[in-house]
């Protein structure tokens, strides 16, 4: 239904408007096609909004809480959106769903986005909201020593670059990353870009329009902290769990930055969900495979946290 909606609406041609005039649309689709596609949000005990200082200004994060405990395992989550859309809001059901799942704390970043704030301005912030994250987890109730990242699409690229940055930096020791339908090459050269080019929710010319809001340069497309699939070195990452849908054109990139994190001897996991889309970690009520894709996560996260505690 939701594919048909898009489909048929006309009206929803992002890469044809202004980011503003975009985000307004995308907006009002959202709140018209919610009933269809989520459920109610899950309750937690206790939620809290922060602004924690970057290099940049100030970070707005949001704080969750799924009980009262201490030492909870601490997830930096980075919402999708092409660099260009969403924030914290938008991504407030799907952090809730994971924190509960997880009985880990879970704080939402709402980096600067693009065309405002262009390349490498919201990595600054997704890395240094990351750093505090991990000064600040007895805070919150949290374990910096257990410390994850994750995201989706845009999300995704940044949660696997701040852990490159990560090492190079000597930085947070982060514990696991899961990627969910990461993009990891703005160059768009993957077959399946094209394969899926067109009526699967995420198309190609929105992707062309999204990457060209976000870079400052034409050069910055194949700069490693864009594109990681391009980095020099693989080796010594955390371990990696990377989800893709079947029929999403970012799929290929992922599968190939997997390769590249394995051959590199990195522990990590892929897994394609037959038939679900680009976007799917936010529409849990299309299907029973989306459910399962939060529950892979939770199986991936308490092994790893578990074999690193024993």
């Amino acid at each position: 239904m939701l594919l048909w909606f898009l489909n048929n609406n006309k009206g929803i041609k992002i890469y044809e408007m202004t980011p503003e005039r975009a985000r307004q649309s995308a907006g009002k689709l959202s709140e018209k096609m919610e009933v269809f596609y989520e459920y109610p949000a899950i309750k937690m005990s206790k939620i809290n909004d922060l602004n924690i200082k970057g290099r940049n200004g100030a970070i707005p994060i949001r704080i969750y809480q799924p009980t009262t405990e201490d030492n909870l395992p601490v997830i930096v989550y980075f919402h999708g959106g092409g660099f260009v859309f969403n924030d914290i809001e938008s991504h407030d059901k799907v952090c809730r769903r994971i924190a509960r799942d997880n009985n880990a704390v879970v704080v939402s970043v709402e980096y600067r986005l693009a065309p405002e704030h262009k390349f490498p301005k919201g990595l600054h912030d997704a890395y240094d909201a990351t750093c505090w994250v991990a000064e600040n987890a007895k805070n919150i109730n949290a374990d910096s020593k257990k410390l994850i990242v994750m995201g989706d699409s845009a999300g995704g690229n940044l949660a696997a670059v701040v852990c490159s940055m990560a090492r190079d930096l000597k930085g947070p020791n982060i514990s696991y990353q899961v990627l969910i339908y990461p993009c990891t090459d703005a160059t768009l050269n993957s077959p399946s870009i094209d394969q899926f080019a067109k009526g699967f929710l995420l198309e190609k010319k929105m992707i062309e329009w999204f990457t060209q809001h976000y870079i400052s340069k034409p050069e910055d497309i194949y700069n490693p902290l864009m594109s990681p699939v391009f980095a020099k070195d693989f080796s010594s990452l955390p371990p990696a769990f990377i989800l893709t849908g079947a029929c999403d054109p970012l799929k290929d990139e992922a599968v190939k930055y997997a390769k590249l994190l394995g051959d590199a001897g990195n522990q990590v996991t892929h897994k394609d969900y037959e038939g679900l889309i680009h976007g799917f970690i936010g529409l849990p009520r299309l299907s029973n495979k989306i459910l399962l894709a939060y529950q892979d996560i939770q199986e991936h996260l308490s092994k790893n946290l578990v074999l690193k505690n024993s």
